[in-house]
């Protein structure tokens, strides 16, 4: 499932407690991340799921749930 794997990347990257994170937690308010962290997630999840995300679609990236339709979406 996406969402499980998103949030264990989140979870390593911002060491979170992965219980924390939902498909609703908004990515820089509730979980903390800068815009490095931003551009970390993005990375992996291109390598993850050999996507492209142009960078217009990265500042739709507001919350987790976001992130899930969107590879969802393209693979």
């Amino acid at each position: 499932m996406v969402f499980e794997r998103i949030r264990q990347i989140l979870s390593e990257q911002l060491d979170l407690d992965e219980d924390k994170i939902t498909m609703e937690s908004d990515i820089v308010e509730d979980l903390e991340a800068d815009s490095l962290d931003v551009v970390d997630l993005v990375m992996t999840i291109e390598d993850e799921y050999g996507l492209e995300v142009p960078d217009d679609q990265i500042e739709n990236f507001r919350a987790v749930g976001d992130v899930v339709r969107y590879i969802e979406e393209n693979t």
